[in-house]
C-alpha cells in the first residue's frame, strides 16, 4: 500500500472489458511528508476520488480485484482504496512510522507483553 495524490483522469473509448465502467486515475506516490516519490502510476478508483485527492493505493492484483468488487478481474493489479484525510507526523522523527493513534508500534507492542 502506497499513499498517493491523484493528478489526472484517463479517458478511454476502447478497453478492455475488465476496465468497462470504471474511472481510471494516474497517482503520484508521495513520501510520508507529501513530496512526490517516484513515477507516477495508474489505478482503478475504487473510492470515487478526484484529481488533488490524497489516496491510499494497493498495487496488487488480488487487493486491487478486491477493493473494486471483481474477484475475475485478472488484469486489474492497481487500484485506490481510500480516500487519505490527514497523515499525522507526531512521531515519525523520534520512532521512524507512526501506527494508530500517534502512538509508536513498537510501544503497543510492549504494552501487550
Amino acid at each position: 500500500m502506497m499513499l498517493g495524490q491523484v493528478v489526472a483522469n484517463i479517458v478511454s473509448t476502447e478497453k478492455h472489458p475488465h476496465y468497462k465502467g470504471q474511472k481510471i486515475l494516474v497517482v503520484q506516490p508521495l513520501d510520508a511528508a507529501g513530496k512526490p516519490k517516484g513515477k507516477s502510476l495508474v489505478a482503478v478508483d475504487g473510492v470515487q476520488a478526484g484529481i488533488g485527492d490524497r489516496v491510499l493505493v494497493v498495487d496488487e492484483g488480488g487487493s486491487a480485484r478486491t477493493v473494486i468488487g471483481d474477484e475475475k478481474a485478472m488484469t486489474i493489479r492497481t487500484a485506490i482504496c481510500a480516500i487519505v484525510d490527514s497523515v499525522d507526523m507526531a512521531n515519525v522523527a523520534e520512532y521512524g512510522s507512526t501506527r494508530s493513534a500517534g502512538t509508536p508500534y513498537r510501544d503497543r507492542i510492549e504494552d501487550k507483553a
